[in-house]
C-alpha cells in the first residue's frame, strides 16, 4: 500500500513538467497502491496521465483515472485536501475530453466536455475551479473551431494541438 505522503511528494515532482523521475515516481505509488485504494489511484492515474510522451497513453491513464473515481467515496480526497471528490470530475472530463479531441475523437470529446460543464457548478469560482472553468471553455472553444462533424478531420489526422 502506498501512503498519501508518498503520493503528495510524486505529484509535488510532477509539478516541474514532464519527466523521467517524476513518471518514475507515480508509478512506483501506482504498483504500491491495491485495488481497494481507489482514492488513491485516481490521483495517481490523473497525474501519471501528464506525465505521457504519447497521447494515447495519456488517455488511457486519464481513463484509469476516471474509472478508480466511480469507486471514491465523497470525503475520500480529504487527506490530501479536496473536500468533496465530485469536485474532481470536472477537471477528469475536461483532460478526456482534450485527449479524445487530440486523438481525432471529436464525439468522445464533446461528451466528456458536456460532463465536465455539467460537473463544473461544484467548482469554487477562483483559483483551482477558475482554472479549471477555463480549461473547459478552452476545450469548448477549440471544438468549435473545428465546426461540426464526427472523427478524424478531412485529411483522416487528428486534429492539431493548439
Amino acid at each position: 500500500m502506498t501512503t498519501w505522503d508518498d503520493i503528495l511528494a510524486a505529484v509535488t515532482a510532477s509539478f516541474a513538467g514532464r519527466g523521467d523521475e517524476p513518471r518514475r515516481h507515480l508509478e512506483a505509488c501506482w504498483d504500491a497502491t491495491t485495488p481497494d485504494q481507489a482514492a488513491q489511484r485516481c490521483v495517481v492515474a490523473h497525474y501519471l496521465a501528464d506525465q505521457q510522451d504519447d497521447v494515447a497513453e495519456e488517455a488511457a491513464w486519464d481513463e484509469r483515472a476516471l474509472a478508480a473515481h466511480g469507486s471514491v467515496g465523497d470525503e475520500d480526497l480529504a487527506p490530501i485536501g479536496v473536500p468533496s471528490a465530485s469536485a474532481f470530475l470536472p477537471s477528469l472530463h475536461l483532460n478526456l475530453g482534450d485527449d479524445y479531441l487530440r486523438l481525432g475523437r471529436r464525439d468522445d470529446a464533446a461528451r466528456h466536455l458536456t460532463l465536465a460543464q455539467e460537473s463544473a457548478d461544484l467548482l469554487s469560482d477562483a483559483g483551482y475551479g477558475a482554472m479549471i472553468r477555463a480549461g473547459i471553455e478552452g476545450l469548448q472553444a477549440r471544438l468549435t473551431e473545428l465546426g461540426e462533424g464526427t472523427g478524424p478531420d478531412e485529411a483522416g489526422e487528428p486534429p492539431p494541438v493548439q
